[in-house]
This record gives structure tokens, sequence and C-alpha cells, in this order.
């Protein structure tokens, strides 16, 4: 074969040189592809074994706490230092047990600014020393010891124990063991809304109950005389609220009964 300048070459030098170029990029890439599935190969089998062991509670609980420790409380240690001193909050929050509508976490509370009750569907019970003496121990605590200023009830969206309410049939009869008793609380609720509301699909019959359970529980606050003593001197403000974690709105109200919105965010 002639070159440009006319000088002769062996072809077979150029297919040789060809030939062990194409070995060379050959091996690479079976040297890649054999790293890339070891690889593949390990990640698949951490995965595989980070499945089998499943949730590990215990390490869920102490993730949680070093997070907390590390990002709140070393971080605060004047609140840490005033906390030690005792409490004051200025809320008594009843809200429900529900994991979704954590009070703290949906009103940005801090340590130290709300005593908390939380129980199913988020119910305030009538004054009974005997049956509800747990609640009635709540609210005597943080209202004639903390002094609190405000009670606020949170109803939520999707409340499967207002759901529980709206189910129980019209003979009252019960399938569980405390569930529908305690739920029972919000009975004039049900009542109100299967009457003004009967006409409504099931699930908006619930809506309606979540907010006309709260205003149940606001009058049974009523029923315990320091809490009522407290709102007639205007130390002790009762609010009603509805907090919505589907559209992510929460109302607020005051004890009127007519449901007055003072605040929808």
């Amino acid at each position: 074969m002639a070159t440009p300048d006319g000088h002769t070459t062996d072809c077979h030098s150029y297919e040789d040189a060809i030939a062990n170029l194409i070995q060379l990029l050959s091996g690479k890439v079976d040297s890649v592809k054999t790293v890339a599935a070891a690889k593949i190969k390990q990640v698949t089998a951490e995965l595989e074994a980070a499945e089998s062991k499943g949730f590990d509670p215990i390490e869920k609980i102490k993730a949680g706490f070093i997070r907390f420790k590390t990002e709140k409380f070393d971080k605060n240690p004047d609140l840490v230092s005033e906390l030690a001193k005792g409490q004051s909050p200025k809320f008594l929050v009843f809200a429900c047990s529900d994991s979704r509508v954590c009070p703290s976490h949906i009103l940005d509370f801090q340590p130290g600014e709300a005593f908390v009750v939380r129980n199913i569907a988020n119910m305030v019970p009538p004054l009974d020393k005997t049956k509800y003496s747990g609640a009635g121990a709540a609210i005597e605590y943080a209202v004639l010891h903390l002094k609190v200023e405000y009670i606020l009830v949170i109803g939520h969206s999707c409340c499967g124990g207002i759901k529980g309410l709206m189910s129980i049939p019209d003979d009252g009869t019960t399938a569980t063991d405390f569930i529908e008793d305690w739920v029972k609380i919000g009975q004039n609720a049900r009542a109100k809304v299967k009457s003004e509301h009967g006409s409504l699909e099931f699930a908006e019959q619930c809506k309606n109950c979540e907010k006309e359970a709260v205003n149940v529980s606001l009058g049974n606050l009523l029923t315990y005389p320091f809490v009522r003593e407290a709102v007639d001197k205007k130390t002790l403000a009762l609010k009603g609220a509805h907090y919505d974690f589907v559209k992510g709105t929460f109302e607020l109200w005051n004890l009127d009964f007519g449901h007055t919105t003072i605040l929808s965010v």
C-alpha cells in the first residue's frame, strides 16, 4: 500500500494494530461489566438483608432521641434550665390519639407551652368522678394548678373515632368493649348531624360530626365547676378547632355554639 508521501507500508501492520486495539477495548468493557455486576450484586444483597431484617423499633427510638438530643435539647440550654424549675403552659389541649395529628407538630408547640390530653376522637367527657376521673384530673390540674389560660379542643379530618360514632346502630348496640362506649360521649353531635344532615353521604356526615363533637366537648367542659368559674371570671377561654390534614387547613372558633370561625388557615 502506498502512503501520501510515496512510501509503502505493510497493510498487515495496520490490521494487526486495529486488531490489538479492538482486543484492548474489549478487555476494558469486560472489566467494567465485571465491576458493575459485582457492585450491583453487593447492593442487592444489602437491600435484601435490610428487608429481611425488617423494621427495628429499638433503633427507631434510639435514632429519634439522638436527633432530638442533638438538634433541640443541646441547642436550647436556657429553655432546658427554665423547664427544670417547673412548667407554666398557656394551653390545655385535647387532641385525638390518631398518629397523623400530633398537636405539637401541627401548632409548633415547644416544650412547656401546652399541657396535652390525647384520646380517641379528642373527646372531653362530662363531669363524672367515677367514670371519667382520668380526664377530670387532667382538667383540674391544668386549670387550678397550672392556671392555663386557654382550653383548646382539636378535631380532625378522617377521624376513625367519629366514623365509629356515626356507625353505631340506632338501637345503641355495640361491637367493642371500650371504643363505642367512649365515643358515645359525642352522642348529641351524632344526633344533630343525623337530624340536620341526614340526606348527605355518610362521609359528609362524618365531616360535620367532627366539628359538632368538638362543640359537645366544649359544652362538657362547663360541667366542671372550676372551669365554669374561670370562664365567668374571664381568666380562661375555651376554643374549638378542626385540622384537615388532607387539605392542610386549620379552623379555630370561639365557644358560642354558633360556630363563629375566628381563624381559617
